[in-house]
Formats: C-alpha cells, structure tokens, sequence
C-alpha cells in the first residue's frame, strides 16, 4: 500500500474537494447545526461515524454482492438502505449514552440518513476505483472535512450574532453570504496537494 498515495486521498479530501464548502453535499445541516459549537461537532463527528461506517458495510456488497450478480445498478437504493440503518444505530446510542447531544441536534440526526455528502462518498469511492482502505482513508478524509466545515462555520455564525449587518442582510442573507465567503476560502487549496506532493 503507497503511503504516500493515502495522504493525497486524505488531503484532497479534507481540503481540495471538501463535500461541504466545495462539493456544496450536505449544505442541510451545515446550515442547520452550526449555530453552537457543541452542536457543530457532534453532528461532525456523527457524519464522519456514519461515512466510515457506510464505505466498511457497503464497499463489500457492492463488490462481492451486487457486481457479481450483475446488480450494480441497485447500489444507490441499497445504500440509501444501509446508510438508513447506520444513522438508527447512531441515533438509539446518542440517545442512550449522550441524550443532551441527541437533544439538540434534533431534526437534523434522522437527517443523516438522507445527507447526500454521505451517499456521495459511497458512490464516489465505488466511481474512483478505490480498493478499500483507499475508500476508508477517503471516507475518513471526506468526514473530517465536514467536521471542519463545521466547526469553521460555527465559529464564523458565533461572529456574525455580534454584528450588526443591515437590515435586508439579517438572518438566512448573512448566512449565506458568510457561508459563500468561507467556500470561496477553500478554494485557495486547489493546488496544495499538487504542489505538496507532485501529485
């Protein structure tokens, strides 16, 4: 295994095409739950849960289930599925062992479910060819970008309840304006990796 390889997957992941700020997947509770910091990485932190999860349960169906018998064309129905089941799990032991975590996300825990950054990176380790610690490191990398989205963008709201933008600005605006500027910021990684790496 080319370890140099795993840190490109990694950072490309992370930074140059993170799912939030630059594949704009997953923008639901990046908008709902980055009000309060806590809020911001437990749902991170559930997201990345759920994604590594979801590409160790469905790398192997996918290539020794469905691919074998010629049923490639159900992958996205069956990882909706196991995706859907993984989320329940997270959501029975956020209930059981953290309830004030599970509290205040809300809504947006059943949500995961349908967080098209996590079906996202299902179907891209399977398009990109990956085998499965590549798909892991991806699925690691693409969860650690979003909780980096988060927290950043926690941080970002937490400025923006002092401010006193204009009227026409106030609320969902500002929001998005800020949430605009921060994408813009990634967009600065483009060529890290390359000029790191060689890549």
């Amino acid at each position: 295994m080319d370890f140099k390889q795993l840190i490109i997957i990694m950072m490309t992941a992370v930074l140059v095409n993170n799912y939030v700020l630059v594949r704009f997947l997953g923008i639901c509770p990046f908008l709902g739950v980055s009000k309060k910091l806590n809020q911001a990485v437990g749902m991170g932190v559930a997201v990345t849960f759920v994604m590594l999860m979801a590409t160790a349960a469905t790398y192997p169906i996918y290539n020794f289930l469905l691919l074998p018998n010629g049923l490639g064309y159900m992958r996205t129905i069956v990882f909706i599925l196991v995706i859907a089941a993984l989320v329940q799990l997270v959501e029975i032991i956020l209930k059981k062992y953290i309830p004030a975590l599970h509290a205040s996300l809300g809504i947006y825990l059943p949500l995961i479910t349908t967080n098209c950054a996590v079906l996202g990176v299902t179907i891209n380790n399977v398009n990109d060819g990956y085998n499965f610690i590549e798909s892991m490191t991806s699925s690691l990398g693409c969860g650690l970008g979003f909780l980096l989205a988060m927290v950043l963008f926690a941080g970002v709201r937490s400025r923006l309840e002092e401010a006193n933008p204009p009227e026409s600005f106030k609320g969902l605006p500002i929001t998005l304006v800020s949430a605009s500027i921060v994408a813009l910021s990634f967009m600065g990684f483009n060529g890290l990796v390359t000029g790191l790496f060689g890549a």
